[in-house]
């Protein structure tokens, strides 16, 4: 088995939860929000995320992501499942080279509201191996045998 990557978190709010894997089989950790009002204090009524709608919630954390991996956040299936919430850019990318507070872009896409309180799991973060790439122009790309069908070309 190889070894696994080590990710640094800085807490930029002092509520901040450190993500933790669960069980020794998960794939994701947990990410809680931090949810403040006006005044950068904690909102004891949460923030309410209305149908169609698209807020930036903080996690309250910076990261420090070695070279070669990128932090994926997705939304957790639950709350999808009984809320319809979802990140709007799902999965998210955190690069390696990205140092600043991470957000998460959620929306409801549900018939109803969702409030989200302070300190809740709401999404999770994967980590991931990326290989990067080298692009070049060509004048053809190659034959295959599925061609340039799309879009559900394959079947239903």
């Amino acid at each position: 088995m190889t070894e696994k990557p080590v990710i640094g978190f800085q807490k930029l709010h002092a509520d901040a939860v450190i993500p933790q894997l669960a069980t020794p089989g998960a794939a994701g950790a947990d990410l809680h929000a931090i949810v403040l009002n006006e005044d950068g204090e904690v909102s004891q009524d949460g923030i309410v995320i209305m149908p169609l709608s698209r807020v930036l919630v903080p996690t309250g954390l910076a990261m420090d992501i070695p070279e070669g991996y990128e932090v994926q956040l997705r939304p957790r299936s639950g709350l999808a499942l009984k809320h319809g919430l979802t990140l709007v850019n799902s999965p998210a990318t955190i690069d390696s080279d990205f140092g600043g507070a991470v957000g998460m872009i959620f929306t409801v896409l549900g018939d109803k509201p969702f409030t989200m309180k302070h300190l809740d799991r709401v999404a999770q973060m994967v980590v991931a191996q990326v290989s990067g790439f080298t692009g070049k122009v060509v004048t053809k790309v190659s034959d295959s045998e599925r061609g340039a069908g799309g879009f559900g070309s394959t079947g239903i």
